[in-house]
């Protein structure tokens, strides 16, 4: 059986859905899909929703990712590690023009650096877990020895 460190915020879909937000494997640490949600559960800077329920802009994209890397920096802490220990991202939006300059700017922001050491993907999706979610980011991280 392998040794598993396990993390969660304590919000409701964790249970509903039956996954933990960070679990640690030997050196690894491994981040589920994070959004901007608050430690209630509630997503922060929500996309306004047109008619059929769908994001009507995506005005919110900068502020979701701030809130998410946030969220991030609280689970890493939780292990040990920061967004220095962080080798790989992976970026899911709605909508990848609008996402590319807001989450250029909040990564830099948010790792130090212009070009921060790792590696990242952006990858654009019809979907995400809530209407007026219009980003997740799951995050690999390794400790130092």
């Amino acid at each position: 059986m392998i040794n598993k460190k396990v993390v969660n915020f304590g919000v409701a879909w964790e249970g509903l859905f039956g996954y933990v937000q960070g679990i640690q494997v030997k050196d690894t640490v491994y981040l589920s899909g994070q959004l901007s949600h608050d430690r209630q559960g509630n997503l922060v800077a929500p996309a306004d929703l047109d008619a059929a329920g769908k994001p009507a802009n995506y005005d919110a994209m900068e502020a979701q990712i701030r809130q998410t890397y946030r969220n991030a920096v609280e689970l890493l802490a939780e292990f040990g590690a920061t967004l220095d220990d962080v080798v790989e991202e992976t970026l899911y939006v709605l909508d990848v023009d609008a996402a590319f300059p807001a989450a250029a700017k909040v990564r830099k922001e948010a790792y130090g650096a212009d070009q921060p050491q790792l590696a990242s993907n952006l990858i654009g999706v019809s979907r995400l877990a809530f209407p007026a979610q219009l980003v997740e980011i799951t995050f690999r991280a390794v400790l130092p020895d």
